[in-house]
């Protein structure tokens, strides 16, 4: 068993619990955790510690199941590109591009936004741990706190952004 697969196997099941949360069921998971183990296999080259697969994987998994929910989103405007027939195709391509555009901003603002209304001490946590990437153990002494502090904090901090994401996309 090579290198790579002697990480996956030891992080793999850890990584797909934690996308279940994330992506909000088992199919999507499965489907990020194939997707983002592909990324990874094909980028080894930029781990340089091994000690670190686990997180780097679920960076890279996280990422994939943003774009899929992106995708989601995106879904009813590719449709109706799809149902364009003739000549009014091209124009309804184009418009179709800005709404995406637009839609994508709005989203970025959301975001930004739902970051910006966490309580400080959790947006200081995930600011750095989701945002800047630090490590774990560089946020808890970047900030003076335990490491079990700084991941209650993470926690807490990512489900609260999960709550008003959500209420975000249901309106």
């Amino acid at each position: 068993m090579d290198k790579f697969e002697r990480l996956a196997e030891q992080h793999k099941d850890v990584v797909y619990r934690q996308m279940i949360r994330v992506c909000g069921n088992r199919e999507d998971a499965e489907d990020v955790l194939i997707e983002a183990l592909l990324k990874a296999y094909r980028n080894l080259d930029q781990l340089r510690d091994t000690a670190a697969f686990r997180s780097w994987l679920a960076k890279i998994a996280n990422r994939v199941c943003w774009q899929l929910k992106e995708q989601a989103a995106l879904a009813p405007l590719m449709q109706l590109s799809e149902l364009e027939e003739g000549g009014g195709h091209e124009i309804a391509a184009k418009s179709i591009s800005m709404e995406a555009q637009l839609d994508a901003d709005r989203m970025k603002r959301q975001l930004r936004q739902a970051v910006q209304e966490l309580p400080p001490p959790y947006r200081e946590v995930y600011e750095l741990r989701d945002i800047e990437e630090l490590s774990g153990e560089e946020v808890a002494r970047k900030l003076g706190i335990s490491l079990a502090a700084m991941k209650s904090r993470l926690h807490r901090a990512r489900a609260l952004m999960r709550k008003r994401i959500d209420a975000t996309l249901t309106r």
